[in-house]
């Protein structure tokens, strides 16, 4: 419910992609936003009013002089209590009549009218998106203040492939949140691990763990969302990046050392949450190990590097947050962990508590003490963390 109480006006253009609007106003009234939508008569002819009336649970605004406003001034009455008006699809003529302050129509009005930000999701025809008459209203409305959000590039309903594509319902959300979110890490630079790492004992074997790495991704979205550039380093996993968030793909423990290290000395901030293995096979075999070659192959076990005591080693580098699942001791293990690698933080959980699941519940150690965290979704307890590591930055 990350949008719970935020009142959100949602106005739809004419255009193919005002069907992907209805999946917008069912996502957002999932995550607890209170959407009403206002459409424009053009978007009429793809999306009936009744579509939208009943995802929304509201009725829906398509006249300048609706009766239903006593006063008859909807453009006045539904912008004033709005958190925010996000329109998607944009259409092309839309974009047009905003960035030139036209007041046609209830939707275009209202923009002009409005005292609360303005977030457009353009969708046109590849051809009307690469227009200078397009790119110049485009440049206008960046200047004044408007944010948008896309387009993305792909294949459109005309047949035609390229830029012009509104962006995916699931995303617009994505960065609806973001919006809402209060930067309190704008300008940091974030470099991160999550997941797993593999280290092959052969071309189909290996040593792993049980990381899912969705902590880790929930961390990398919670940053990118209060303002961070987030690089996330990631083992094998089955998760889709946070939106926003540069991933890096590695497997073993030496390849995520590798892209740490690349990247460590520009970044402000480095969370290190992958389960990275201790061990590694010293003598992996080049081909696939066959059970009647005779007896057992022998495995050779080497230690792999301490990527977060690395970082922290650095001259002048980035703050530094560890994490440590332990199956036992927490809290005496954590903080032997924080001191031995000389960190400013490090957040603790039980595995039985949260390995692998969608909650855990997480234990922060610092200078200051220790700060247990109610059980909650990996995602809370992502914005929590984030939270805490703004606070000591700080502080510092």
């Amino acid at each position: 419910m990350e949008l719970q109480g935020k009142r959100i006006v949602l106005g739809v253009t004419g255009g193919i992609a005002a069907y992907k609007a209805a999946e917008l106003v069912r996502l957002l009234g999932k995550r607890g936003a209170d959407v009403q939508v206002a459409m424009t008569e053009g978007a009429t002819h793809f999306v009936t009013a009744t579509t939208f009336q009943a995802l929304s649970g509201q009725p829906v605004y398509l006249d300048q002089w609706d009766a239903r406003m006593p006063n008859a001034m909807a453009h006045i009455d539904l912008s004033r209590s709005a958190d925010l008006i996000l329109v998607a699809p944009a259409s092309a003529d839309f974009l047009a009549r905003i960035a030139n302050g036209m007041a046609d129509d209830l939707l275009a009005t209202m923009v002009l009218a409005r005292d609360c930000p303005l977030l457009v999701a353009p969708a046109m025809n590849r051809q009307m998106w690469e227009n200078p008459a397009t790119q110049r209203n485009v440049a206008q409305l960046l200047v004044d203040g408007v944010q948008l959000i896309g387009p993305d590039s792909g294949e459109q309903a005309c047949g035609e492939v390229g830029a012009g594509r509104m962006v995916e319902p699931e995303e617009i959300v994505e960065e609806v949140i973001a919006f809402f979110t209060p930067k309190l890490l704008a300008d940091r630079k974030v470099l991160m691990t999550a997941g797993p790492t593999f280290e092959a004992i052969d071309p189909v074997r290996g040593i792993t763990n049980l990381s899912s790495g969705r902590m880790g991704y929930a961390v990398a979205r919670a940053a990118r969302q209060a303002g961070a550039e987030v690089t996330l380093v990631s083992g094998p996993v089955g998760l889709q990046a946070p939106q926003g968030v540069t991933r890096i793909n590695v497997r073993s423990a030496l390849d995520m050392q590798a892209a740490v290290m690349a990247h460590a000395a520009t970044s402000d901030i480095f969370i290190g949450v992958a389960a990275v293995a201790d061990y590694r096979v010293a003598n992996a075999a080049e081909h696939k190990l066959k059970k009647d070659t005779g007896g057992i192959p022998p495995i050779e076990l080497v230690e792999n590097p301490d990527i977060l005591a690395e970082v922290a080693a650095l001259k002048d580098g980035p703050f530094c947050v560890g994490f440590a699942a332990e199956s036992r001791n927490l809290e005496e293990y954590a903080q032997s962990k924080r001191r031995k690698k000389n960190i400013p933080l490090i957040a603790g959980n039980l595995i039985q508590e949260g390995f692998g699941g969608d909650d855990n519940r997480l234990v922060l150690f610092d200078d200051t003490g220790v700060h247990p965290l109610t059980p909650a979704p990996k995602s809370v307890l992502a914005r929590q963390l984030v939270e805490h590591i703004a606070n000591m930055i700080g502080r510092a």
